[in-house]
């Protein structure tokens, strides 16, 4: 198994846990990034593990590779903590040659550590500047006409009808299709490993909606639901509208395989609540395995090296397993 693996932003935590990570895990990892920033970050934590730095993208039985596919990044720009332009884009240009490797069939998967999207989309780099995070990038990237930010852990599997959005845009967001897409993928995903999954489909307005008395959004997701139900074609229980506590109190339960989220923060409040540090973001609906890491950068730590290397680790897990 082949995981190629974009370390992040190099001012973060990002490369920190993807070397332990890529310590633990049984596949082959090729860390693509800054070797220097690698190096640092696996002196600093005490990896035992061989790291052979490579000239050309390739996987070392027995070791963990990186490649740097960028120039070396002066000092200044790998200071943790301190993001900058240059950084910015070659966190940038790690993602890309990552994803390339993987659709080109060199790799099997791939692996996607915490980046700033500031960083990223104020660096200047050619096509960053509409960058909102890997799930819309990758979709543009390899022209995948639809595409779905899910989040998996022990406790809770979630999806999301939109993503990274103003929360005032979110009603315009939810339509019948959008809710059918996110519904369709999530039970498409819990139906590999789960014959006949049971999947709620939240509501947008509290209570659902009350019948129209407060709010009118509810009709839409109803007819996604239906649409959805019918491209399942019974792989899959789908229900809802749910109010959105109810749903992932009774999803925490059990009682559900997973919830369609409506919202960013309507899914990954209870999914970090539930499962901090060992959910994972998967990209539904590529025509590559794409995982990553449920947390940020982390700035305001990254210079401590003890970060929580178990988001990465079962990040490269269930890209190993989704392959």
């Amino acid at each position: 198994m082949k995981l190629a693996v974009s370390i992040g932003c190099p001012s973060g935590i990002g490369p920190e846990v993807s070397v332990v990570a890529a310590a633990k895990v049984s596949a082959r990892v090729l860390l693509v990034g800054d070797a220097e920033v690698v190096l640092r970050a696996a002196k600093a934590r005490g990896v035992r593990a061989r790291i052979d730095v490579v000239d050309e993208p390739t996987f070392v039985r027995g070791a963990i590779a990186v490649w740097q596919p960028t120039e070396t990044l002066a000092e200044r720009d790998r200071v943790l903590g301190r993001p900058s332009r240059a950084g910015g884009a070659a966190q940038f240009a790690w993602i890309d040659a990552a994803c390339d490797l993987v659709s080109s069939g060199r790799a099997d998967a791939l692996v996607t550590g915490p980046v700033s999207k500031d960083a990223i989309a104020s660096s200047g780099a050619p096509g960053a500047r509409q960058f909102l995070g890997h799930t819309e990038h990758l979709q543009r990237r390899l022209r995948s006409r639809e595409v779905v930010m899910a989040f998996a852990s022990e406790s809770l599997v979630t999806a999301l009808v939109s993503t990274h959005i103003p929360i005032s845009a979110v009603p315009r967001a939810v339509t019948a299709q959008s809710v059918a897409t996110a519904t369709f993928w999530l039970a498409d995903f819990l139906a590999k490993t789960k014959k006949r999954p049971r999947v709620a489909v939240a509501a947008l307005n509290p209570h659902a909606g009350e019948n129209g008395r407060i709010g009118r959004d509810e009709t839409r997701i109803a007819a996604g639901i239906a649409r959805a139900k019918k491209r399942v074609a019974g792989r899959a229980e789908i229900f809802g509208p749910v109010p959105a506590e109810t749903a992932f109190r009774l999803a925490s339960r059990g009682e559900w395989d997973g919830v369609v989220a409506m919202y960013h923060d309507q899914a990954t409040i209870p999914m970090k609540l539930l499962g901090f540090g060992e959910a994972v973001n998967v990209t539904l609906g590529l025509p590559i395995v794409r995982t990553s890491v449920d947390h940020g950068t982390a700035y305001d730590r990254a210079a401590r090296f003890d970060a929580d290397p178990r988001g990465m680790l079962a990040a490269m897990k269930l890209a190993a397993r989704l392959v």
